[in-house]
């Protein structure tokens, strides 16, 4: 009995003074914060990518809107429904890998200065997100107006121009500006519960008009385009 307890006590003085176990003790203990910590800065990066991705996207709609057009022989350019979907195609598949189509909602709109008043004379959308979130925050328009078949609607007025408070953009006298809004539902990758929950990411961007436009109407010589409502495209 006396040599077991002589035993036990050398055993327990031996593991006493044993350290060969303490790298792995405190990796055990540090690997969930190191985890954490890692689909943070995860999470993290990929918000901010595609809150790059969204807001390029708004700007190169609103420049490529502003720059398309049937030149004709009067020195001005017709605007055609074509050229707006050839715009709004290109934002679809640069928006592809994304679900763009289907997780948000892209709403170009011309703000045009007629005689000094502000008004919103046309809006096109793509997205199959609906939903007050996801419609025009600055104001809308009739799906129809300023088309050929509808050259009589002058569109919604919008003295104040369209943006947000204190930042508000304005049409030139006798032109007009591309205004873009984009609004996405973003998913976080590691999923709900981290930093960021499902949240919208809103972003607009406008340019003036950069050549001599013909403001009348929308054209849509034959063979005609389709509209570019919001349920055009879907992916």
């Amino acid at each position: 009995m006396l040599v077991n307890r002589h035993r036990i006590a050398a055993r327990a003085r031996a593991l006493r003074r044993d350290r060969s176990g303490n790298a792995l003790l405190e990796f055990a203990l540090g690997l969930p914060l190191l985890l954490v910590a890692g689909m943070w800065g995860v999470e993290l990066t990929n918000l901010a990518i595609m809150n790059q991705r969204i807001s390029q996207i708004a700007l190169e709609l609103a420049d490529n809107a502003s720059r398309v057009g049937l030149y004709t022989g009067q020195a001005t350019v017709q605007l055609r429904e074509a050229d707006i979907n050839d715009v709004m195609q290109a934002v679809r598949v640069h928006g592809q890998s994304i679900g763009l189509a289907t997780n948000g909602r892209v709403i170009l709109s011309s703000l045009e200065n007629a005689s000094g008043t502000q008004r919103i004379h046309w809006q096109r959308c793509l997205g199959m997100k609906s939903g007050a979130d996801y419609d025009s925050h600055y104001g809308t328009t009739t799906t129809t107006a300023g088309t050929n078949t509808d050259t009589a609607n002058a569109g919604t007025l919008a003295p104040d121009g369209m943006g947000d408070t204190g930042a508000k953009v304005n049409a030139p006298l006798g032109s007009g500006v591309m205004f873009v809004e984009v609004n996405y539902l973003y998913t976080p990758l590691v999923g709900n519960g981290w930093f960021a929950s499902t949240r919208r990411i809103h972003y607009i961007a406008s340019f003036i008009v950069r050549d001599t436009r013909d403001f009348a109407q929308i054209y849509n010589p034959t063979p005609t385009a389709t509209r570019m409502t919001c349920n055009l495209y879907t992916t």
